[in-house]
């Protein structure tokens, strides 16, 4: 049986209008004037429309619940104890009712009249058992918590670790906060399920079952009135769930998109500022806080819907217990005592119920998060490392590529087309070209980065797709633009590219460079801290420091995006000695902005489009008055210009 359509559609330009759970809806438009709707507007915010290819797949609840609990083996770890302490829990809690009716049947109103010692005993018992019931709850809960947090930390690390497999095609693919919420948001939800509602999943469960069955030993009769009364709770539920999942994974995606839109401001927090951005920025951020808002707000309907909707059935059993046990009680054998016993029973049965709703909104937001999550592990791993694989010599690395394609996976088409090039041992090479012409894009798929999408890459005369990792990681090192440095010191940022480098080696690694004086003319040497992203020193020092990374590890094969434009000239002097000590011994190839660079090159590469258009030394390039002469010229112009 399936409940009605939850979702809305555009149908041929014209609005359509579905039956849902919560009456007569119809599109309308999104406002984003802020992150409540516009003053004035009755009703709640409008219903989000998305097309059907944005609606999300939802898979039975269940069946991705198992998924989950198979892909963190730590849950099961001692199952069987918590499932234990849970029946202790839930025997605990039925021998009250039990010592009541006992109480009252032989202590208060049996044959022998008030039996004080018999009370006042099966009170100490009473007392004992709630005792025991608060102990085994305890332990019961904190085993969850223990299993729980040892699954999740260990679900975190292997989602950081998938995401750090994938290749840039599939990196390029989503949004980097959407990344950053499936390892912390998402996975958090599902740590509030795991440590309280799974514990109230599995007490509940057990309380229900354990009242249910002493109900029917008591009174079948009237254990079938309570059942037949809390019934149409749990058809309302099932109808229900499938437009929950629904509500919850948009949240979820909501979340993620918040994520990025705050974490990009905030990493490009000084070009807003510098370029009057703020409104824009802010708009943008607005509009994701509002469909974030929208989708919370659709799916608190149901956690509306379902809180009253659990006390009333409860009400509604408890009513019906003791109207038919009055009644009915006395003609079916029942004492004071079973009445009394039975009633408790009821509460005990019922009890969960008051609690449903908030348990089952727990579940719905955590199966979203882990169907995100297991969304991230389900993305295929394109990069696939070989083992052990083959390890590259010591020395300059040749490098020859073959016929070399790739395409993101955007739907942009080729970035490369028919890469070959044969560069010797040692050479130096600048590569050269009209942004986006794919430079950057061929660099990153000598470092393995990716893979092509056709062709291959051969260094010293192995395939790079069976070079061992460590070796690759070794012999191949690329020097970025934008000289990226973790939040740590720079002794630390550079052993980076060199674990288990002691303090003299780094030093002599400043040294070969000849930048030793410039890093004792820091406040405190190598333990001057970067900041994030390296953000406390200047573009020209962060450089600085990523070559001295790169040098400390003693590639084959140099990778430089060069990144000099930012700087003063004295600096610019500086990296561009040390980039010259740094190339030498080793093969080198630069992805040239400024054409100085390419003037010195053994060999140019011109890329246009994707393609080597040219290739040759500076001088024959620009006598031939092609596209590297057309680049020249222009850059000479800008020098001028300058100058």
């Amino acid at each position: 049986m399936t409940g009605p359509r939850l979702s809305l559609r555009r149908k041929k330009g014209r609005d359509r209008v579905e039956w849902g759970w919560f009456g007569w809806r119809r599109d309308e438009p999104d406002h984003v004037e802020g992150v409540v709707p516009p003053a004035g507007r009755e009703g709640p915010p409008p219903t989000e429309v998305e097309t059907p290819d944005e609606l999300p797949q939802v898979e039975g609840a269940m069946r991705l619940l198992r998924r989950g609990v198979r892909e963190s083996p730590e849950l099961r770890a001692g199952i069987g104890y918590t499932l234990g302490l849970a029946g202790a829990l839930t025997a605990a809690r039925l021998l009250v009712p039990i010592l009541i009716q006992q109480i009252f049947d032989k202590g208060l109103t049996g044959p022998a009249g008030f039996r004080p010692r018999f009370v006042y005993g099966a009170c100490l018992v009473a007392a004992a058992v709630v005792g025991v019931a608060y102990v085994t709850g305890r332990a019961t809960y904190r085993r969850l918590v223990r299993a729980s947090e040892t699954a999740l930390a260990a679900l975190r690390v292997r989602a950081f670790e998938h995401i750090h497999r994938l290749s840039i095609a599939s990196q390029t693919a989503e949004k980097r906060g959407a990344f950053v919420a499936r390892v912390t948001a998402d996975i958090d939800t599902i740590a509030q399920f795991l440590e309280w509602g799974w514990f109230t999943w599995i007490s509940s469960a057990a309380l229900m079952l354990g009242a249910g069955v002493a109900m029917l030993v008591y009174s079948w009769r009237l254990a079938l009135v309570v059942f037949g009364a809390v019934a149409p709770l749990f058809l309302a539920l099932r109808i229900l769930q499938k437009g929950m999942l629904s509500a919850y994974d948009r949240i979820r995606t909501r979340v993620g998109e918040t994520l990025s839109a705050v974490s990009e401001s905030l990493m490009g927090a000084a070009v807003v500022r510098a370029y009057g951005l703020e409104e824009r920025t802010n708009r943008t951020l607005k509009e994701a806080i509002h469909r974030r808002y929208k989708a919370e707000m659709f799916g608190a309907r149901y956690q509306a819907t379902m809180f009253p909707m659990a006390d009333l059935f409860g009400a509604l059993a408890v009513a019906s217990v003791v109207a038919v046990g009055a009644w009915f009680g006395p003609g079916w054998g029942l004492s004071f005592g079973d009445v009394i016993a039975f009633f408790f029973l009821v509460s005990i049965f019922v009890q969960p119920l008051s609690e449903l709703s908030e348990t089952f909104d727990l579940t719905q937001t955590a199966i979203a998060g882990w169907r995100k999550v297991l969304g991230v592990l389900d993305i295929p791993v394109d990069l696939v490392e070989p083992s052990p694989g083959v390890r590259l010599p010591e020395g300059p690395l040749s490098v020859r590529t073959e016929g070399l394609e790739f395409a993101y996976r955007d739907g942009g088409g080729l970035v490369l087309r028919g890469i070959d090039v044969d560069l010797s041992a040692g050479s130096h090479v600048a590569i050269v070209g009209e942004t986006g012409c794919g430079k950057t894009t061929f660099a990153k798929l000598l470092c393995r980065l990716a893979d092509p999408t056709a062709g291959r890459i051969v260094l010293s005369g192995i395939d790079l797709r069976e070079v061992a990792p460590d070796s690759r990681r070794r012999a191949v090192r690329m020097v970025p633009q934008d000289g990226f440095l973790f939040a740590a010191t720079i002794r630390e940022n550079v052993r980076y590219g060199r674990e288990g480098a002691t303090d003299a080696q780094i030093e002599a690694a400043f040294e070969s460079l000849e930048l030793g004086e410039w890093v004792r003319g820091l406040p405190e040497g190598l333990a001057t801290p970067v900041g994030e992203r390296g953000e406390s020193l200047s573009v020209g020092e962060r450089q600085i420091v990523a070559l001295v990374r790169a040098q400390i590890g003693d590639p084959g094969l140099l990778i430089l995006d060069e990144a000099t434009s930012a700087v003063d000239p004295e600096t610019e002097r500086v990296i561009g000695e040390a980039l010259k000590r740094l190339s030498e011994g080793r093969t080198t190839v630069t992805i040239a902005h400024r054409l100085s660079t390419a003037e010195a090159a053994e060999l140019v590469l011109v890329f246009d489009r994707g393609r080597i258009e040219e290739r040759g030394v500076h001088a024959s390039l620009v006598a031939a008055g092609g596209v590297y002469a057309s680049l020249y010229e222009s850059w000479l112009g800008n020098t001028r210009i300058e100058t």
